[in-house]
């Protein structure tokens, strides 16, 4: 089995507050040995890679990753994609995001049943090239809920499966179960951008959601829950969903009991999209006057007090921030993790953690990823600089030196310095 040595490296191993020196071994896909100390070992047998003045890391985690969002205006446009164009955009995607260091991801929905469920299994197969994937239902939602594009005189596909009622709720569900998904993810909110029903309106009813999330727990799935609305998180955790995006208008009541939940549940502010709408939304058609007339502003600002609640109630977060629309194009993601750090109090290595520890729990995989230790796989990152003191330094590609996934490297330093 080959051995790669990597030597002259700061080690952030995903726990500790700082960076040590340290040579880290990798046999097949797991990680053999971390030795404290710069000395290389002599002893070793295989490829070398010199590291100095680079910081070894977990890999990136994206928590809610929509690698069907294809850069898109507004949602309707998805269902106007045929399906063997969308699955190769998607591929496109996937390439990208494991480009940028994310060497997982948690699809938070896709946008076609079975583009989610293909895309992992090429990737597994190799087929393609992407990181490590849990892949997710469509959006399923009701009627004027988000995700139901169509209209009375038209019929329009969105990104959306609409039922309305226990038992159009427990169909879809056997569905996508029956599509091989992992994640089923349910719109119970509004949003913003849906003229009927706003963010702090819940179109979906607890026998609607009580249905659909017996039928998941039944068949072992993961739940994810678009919940923005005060009303729509208490249902969501009621309900014991694992995995609940957004909470932007959470009230003490809410968060009390996000807080009960903590140590089961996974938020995700899905920050990005909110973030650029307001701050970058012209190069996208968001007008000032757009964003005042969708209440955009306000819906920043309760975001940002929310999380900060969130984080001095030490809750488990995630990165993701609903990239893949045409105002948050995908390759941005890691602006989430310097998000956090920004607008929500965390410190750098806090939000690292969200975008690495918890990640790989939100995976499935908490003794096996987000930490470079013996016995974990080898997901791991090269990059230049400090991001535990900086993490805007994972914003850009060329200051990941090496990118590696399952102990095969798919970005070499070696080749970037031979050049």
């Amino acid at each position: 089995m080959s051995k790669i040595c990597i030597q002259g490296a700061k080690v952030w191993d995903g726990i500790r507050a700082d960076t040590y020196a340290a040579t880290v071994i990798i046999e097949g896909n797991k990680i053999l040995s971390v030795r404290d100390g710069s000395q290389p070992d002599l002893d070793f047998v295989g490829e070398v890679i010199e590291a100095d003045g680079l910081t070894l890391m977990p890999g990136l985690v994206e928590g809610h990753a929509h690698p069907s969002f294809v850069g898109i205006n507004e949602p309707a446009e998805l269902g106007r994609i045929s399906s063997e164009e969308h699955m190769l955009l998607t591929a496109k995607n996937l390439e990208l995001l494991l480009s940028h260091g994310f060497t997982s991801v948690f699809e938070a929905a896709s946008a076609k049943p079975l583009l989610g469920v293909t895309a992992r299994n090429a990737i597994e197969s190799g087929l393609i090239i992407g990181p490590r994937m849990r892949a997710a239902s469509p959006e399923i939602t009701t009627t004027a809920g988000l995700g139901d594009e169509r209209r009375r005189f038209m019929h329009q596909e969105s990104f959306g499966l609409i039922g309305d009622g226990p038992i159009e709720m427990r169909r879809i569900a056997r569905e996508c179960v029956r599509d091989g998904v992992d994640n089923i993810k349910i719109n119970i909110s509004g949003d913003e951008f849906v003229s009927h029903a706003r963010a702090e309106v819940t179109p979906m009813e607890e026998d609607e959601l009580s249905a659909l999330v017996s039928v998941a727990k039944t068949f072992g799935k993961t739940i994810a829950a678009h919940a923005r609305s005060s009303k729509s998180v208490k249902m969501a955790v009621r309900s014991g969903i694992e995995c609940i995006y957004h909470c932007d208008f959470a009230d003490e009541e809410a968060l009390d009991m996000l807080e009960s939940v903590r140590d089961s549940c996974f938020v995700g502010p899905a920050f990005g999209l909110v973030h650029n709408c307001v701050h970058e939304g012209e190069v996208a058609g968001i007008s000032v006057e757009l964003c005042n007339q969708l209440d955009l502003y306000r819906k920043f600002e309760t975001c940002c007090a929310t999380y900060h609640k969130m984080r001095e109630r030490k809750m488990r977060l995630v990165v993701g921030g609903d990239y893949g629309f045409a105002v948050t194009p995908m390759g941005q993601n890691a602006r989430d993790i310097e998000h956090f750090v920004r607008y929500f109090g965390y410190s750098p290595v806090e939000a690292l953690q969200c975008a690495t520890l918890n990640g790989a729990a939100l995976m499935g995989e908490s003794t096996r990823l987000g930490q470079v230790k013996p016995g974990f796989l080898a997901d791991l990152l090269l990059v230049k600089g400090d991001p535990t003191q900086d993490v805007s330094l994972l914003q850009q590609r060329e200051n990941l030196r090496m990118i590696m996934k399952d102990g095969v490297l798919y970005k070499d330093p070696r080749v970037m310095l031979a050049h």
